[in-house]
């Protein structure tokens, strides 16, 4: 007697995007364009405020608390000021501290994380120390303490923000760094004879592209968030025209008690946007550099192989 064998059905292959570069893949990807789109329109509003808006926004006027009009799209404040120049002026200052601190707060978390992952023993515990006392210590008080002792401006805005932010980013890269420190790409280096120098920043940085590209938009982001609330507090240099000042003014010039929304609302719809679009961004990187996160193309419908029948093998008996 035969039988028929049948094959199982072939699973569908998922087909995988070809690889693509770090920059190709960021522009391709959804999240990435808008924010990124986003973030582009507030710094062109930043290096075209003196030209959209001449003049000093904070010029006190007789046109006090007036409701948002074709002659002032977002109204005026209680002294006169037109809010639509105060917030496009503002992204000036705060955008500029943002970056500032960003940058300045992850250039310090890689040097202390590259140095403790790398030397370990003695300088891993001595900057491990560090770290933690300033991660232990208590990030608002700290904040409010340093601020209100030091000469206010924007310069001790950023020390205090830079001082009080680096800790987080040197934790997370050197935990990175650990574990490409214990490659045997960088042990081959190791014992080439290259300079440590050279091994952190050629070897072990280029592998942690994507942790300090989150590290950064993670301390820009706290920057504007933490400069707008010491603002908010009036511990900041109530001179300067930013979003958080503009909030300060706002609730000493009683716009929440007398319901001028349209007061307060602009800024702080600012810094949400440009937290949001940069988490956007931050959440896209982890997309395009995390094998796990990057979507799979799934393979079209109707497309499965339809199962193959083998012809029998005949029975030849012995008997003769």
């Amino acid at each position: 007697m035969t039988t028929a064998i049948l094959k199982p059905p072939t699973q569908p292959t998922a087909a995988r995007k070809p690889n693509r570069s770090f920059v190709h893949g960021l522009i391709t990807n959804k999240k990435a364009l808008v924010g990124m789109i986003v973030m582009l329109v507030f710094i062109a509003l930043a290096l075209l405020a003196p030209v959209l808006f001449p003049g000093d926004p904070s010029r006190i006027t007789d046109m006090a608390s007036l409701e948002p009009s074709p002659e002032h799209w977002l109204g005026t404040t209680a002294k006169g000021q037109d809010v639509l120049a105060l917030t496009v002026h503002g992204s000036r200052s705060s955008l500029l501290v943002g970056l500032t601190v960003g940058f300045a707060s992850t250039f310090i978390g890689i040097l202390v994380g590259l140095a403790s992952a790398y030397f370990g023993k003695v300088i891993d515990e001595a900057l491990s120390l560090v770290t933690n006392v300033f991660l232990l210590l208590p990030g608002l008080p700290l904040l409010v303490i340093l601020a209100a002792f030091l000469p206010p401006g924007l310069g001790t805005v950023i020390l205090v923000l830079v001082v009080t932010g680096w800790a987080g980013s040197a934790r997370v890269l050197r935990s990175q760094a650990l574990s490409i420190r214990s490659k045997d790409f960088v042990a081959a280096a190791v014992v080439s004879g290259e300079r440590a120098g050279r091994i952190m920043f050629r070897e072990i940085l280029p592998n942690m592209a994507s942790i300090v590209m989150g590290t950064l938009l993670g301390c820009v982001i706290y920057g504007i968030g933490a400069q707008a609330g010491l603002e908010f507090l009036g511990l900041g240099d109530v001179s300067t025209v930013s979003w958080g000042n503009n909030l300060f003014w706002a609730g000493n010039e009683g716009a929440l008690l007398t319901g001028s929304w349209w007061v307060f609302v602009p800024s702080g719809i600012c810094i949400a946007l440009v937290a949001f679009a940069l988490a956007l961004i931050n959440y896209a990187v982890d997309e395009v550099t995390n094998p796990r996160l990057r979507k799979i193309k799934a393979a079209k419908p109707g497309s499965a192989v339809a199962p193959t029948v083998v012809e029998p093998a005949t029975e030849r008996s012995a008997a003769k």
